[in-house]
């Protein structure tokens, strides 16, 4: 798993020669961290967008209420979040692409939609396009692997770490302030849950987690991941907070 992540972290990143001396490094982490999460968010839908986009279009003739149609498309979606175009990364062309990659992001459920307004992507798109960079960019990401069958929700949380962590060193910030490291995470998370291991196990067991400083969502990852493994059946809900506008980004998709 480590080799796994690390070397897909670092083809990630490799996306920053393409910006060398168009952008300041401490840019590189705000154009690649958004199209690293957009890239997620694709794989992840690949599977139901067919059936997406085909209950999109039949809903949008009966003139319903965006938040009944919004219903309507999530169970069609099987997943919290949907994107109701029939593009993806591989078909935005290169003459209209910012157009084309704009619409695509506002194709998207108004909660994964917000993920790209905290990194103010569109504007980040507009001088990537400017730069003559753009396509460059997309084709890069369209090429990429992201799915859940490759990389696992747990796996994905070290890859958006790692970028963060270079993302830090390339702005001189620390990297601590976004995230905390995992092995210290899962030690911690053991002393929170290890005298409830026997209740844990019963069935119809519901708990709830809440991080007031979310972070990239390790604690809330890790503790889901704890509980599940000692009850598969379990329900788990995690909710919480984080002032960084790109951590909160990352932690909504992984948590």
């Amino acid at each position: 798993m480590t080799k796994n992540f690390s070397q897909t972290a670092a083809f990630i990143w490799s996306v920053a020669d393409l910006l060398r001396g168009d952008f300041k490094q401490s840019q590189y982490g705000r154009i690649i961290l958004p199209f690293t999460l957009l890239r997620r968010l694709e794989c992840v839908l690949a599977d139901t967008k067919a059936a997406v986009v085909a209950e999109s279009e039949r809903i949008a003739e009966k003139g319903l209420p965006e938040e009944a149609q919004e219903k309507f498309i999530i169970r069609a979606s099987k997943r919290p979040f949907y994107n109701t175009s029939p593009m993806d990364l591989s078909k935005m062309g290169q003459s209209d692409i910012k157009d084309n990659l704009n619409t695509y992001v506002q194709s998207f459920s108004k909660d994964a939609r917000e993920i790209f307004e905290h990194f103010k992507f569109e504007e980040f798109v507009g001088q990537l396009a400017d730069a003559n960079l753009l396509y460059k960019v997309v084709r890069m990401f369209a090429t990429t692997d992201l799915s859940p069958e490759k990389i696992s929700n747990h796996e994905m949380g070290f890859v958006f770490e790692e970028l963060i962590r270079r993302f830090a060193e390339s702005s001189n910030e620390t990297a601590g302030e976004h995230f905390t490291p995992r092995d210290i995470v899962r030690l911690t998370t053991s002393l929170v849950f290890m005298e409830d291991d026997d209740a844990l196990t019963k069935d119809g067991i519901i708990r709830t987690i809440y991080d007031p400083t979310a972070g990239t969502g390790g604690f809330l990852s890790s503790g889901m991941e704890y509980v599940l493994e000692l009850n598969p059946d379990a329900v788990m809900r995690t909710y919480g907070q984080e002032l960084n506008p790109e951590s909160y980004a990352s932690v909504k998709l992984i948590c």
